[in-house]
């Protein structure tokens, strides 16, 4: 009778042990598990970019970690994911990983959807030939053949600027964030996305209250952002261009037949070649008067304000004067020559000084 007792209590005592051997197991197990991919991992790819595809699977996307050396122990991450059913929340795109980093946050990054940004600055009075070209080159995205092709298109400025022939000018200057993923298109749409951030509709009405277009503020815009080398001096300089116009005056602006030289493939570098000021083009402002047909440029925020907001002056010429980049401006033609001949004077003296 006493043996029939004891044999279910010595079953339940052993099954008892068994079970807390295996849950100390299991407990074991995953501490171990969780500890191996929570530790930082040293790795050389902290500069590399990582591409996770769209509809890429765990285990690939594990190994493809793996072989970067984030992640030693594959097995044990895609046992944890299994786990946890987090697998199939991981999205597609290019990322980096700082070092060291554990396999846990590097998956938790990628869970996240924090990819990596590559940048790229346009700087202020690039055309979109220098824009297509520091595209192409920095970015990697396309060719700069294929840049031009897309700025080639006006439409999607037609909306505030229907003269608008191509992207010039509207390719605002800024730092712009891409991925390997990011398609030439969609960056140039960022750039022209930038613009319409910029240029407000309170500018739009401040165009229309002058008696300009948008394009016509872009276009004059441009021309002040390549003369002017001072923050304060492109409200006078802007002042400058539109008494011109307003008495018919040529602009006589030398970055517009610059431009119409290189619009026609034929700009030397030098912008004292007689054949580029005597060049027959409506961007030739020495010619022409009134202003080019469009932006030669893409101009700053500051050059779009001076072209709405200009000073007000009586003054018509404007040349350089000493090595700070400003200019001395003048109300007539005499003025402007004795402007002119300081300037010479004083560029004489430093060259004999350099020497």
């Amino acid at each position: 009778m006493h043996s029939t007792t004891r044999r279910p209590r010595r079953f339940l005592l052993t099954g008892i042990v068994l079970v807390l051997l295996l849950t100390g197991a299991a407990a074991g197990a995953y501490l171990w598990l969780t500890s191996t991919i929570s530790e930082p991992v040293e790795h050389a790819a902290s500069d590399r970019v990582i591409l996770v595809e769209p509809g890429m699977a765990t285990p690939a996307i594990i190994s493809r970690l793996s072989e970067a050396g984030i992640v030693h122990n594959p097995a044990a991450l895609r046992l944890y994911l299994r786990m946890r059913g987090s697998g199939g929340q991981l999205k597609a795109g290019a990322y980096k990983f700082d070092s060291p980093i554990s396999p846990l946050q590097a998956v938790e990054k990628i869970q996240r959807g924090e990819v990596a940004f590559e940048r790229v600055t346009i700087p202020e009075g690039f055309n979109r030939f220098d824009i297509a070209e520091t595209l192409a080159a920095k970015t990697g995205l396309a060719t700069e053949k294929e840049f031009l092709t897309l700025m080639a298109d006006p439409s999607p400025v037609s909306h505030i600027a229907p003269q608008a022939r191509n992207l010039e000018g509207y390719l605002f200057p800024d730092t712009y964030n891409y991925t390997e993923q990011t398609t030439p298109a969609e960056l140039v749409r960022a750039m022209v996305a930038r613009f319409n951030e910029v240029f407000t509709p309170e500018w739009r009405a401040r165009a229309a209250q002058i008696g300009m277009t948008v394009h016509q503020v872009v276009t004059l815009a441009s021309v002040v952002e390549e003369e002017a080398r001072v923050q304060d001096e492109r409200p006078l300089i802007a002042s400058v261009f539109t008494n011109r116009v307003k008495i018919g005056m040529p602009l006589g602006s030398d970055p517009t037949f610059i431009y119409a030289a290189i619009l026609a493939g034929d700009y030397d570098g030098n912008p004292n070649q007689p054949r580029h000021r005597r060049r027959e083009s409506p961007y030739n402002t020495y010619i022409y008067a009134g202003l080019p047909p469009g932006p030669i440029a893409s101009p700053g925020r500051a050059s779009l304000q001076a072209a709405l907001y200009p000073d007000e002056s009586d003054y018509l010429y404007f040349v350089v004067s000493g090595t700070e980049g400003r200019h001395k401006f003048s109300r007539t033609a005499a003025e402007h020559e004795a402007a002119r001949e300081e300037y010479y004077r004083q560029r004489e003296q430093q060259r004999e000084q350099s020497k």
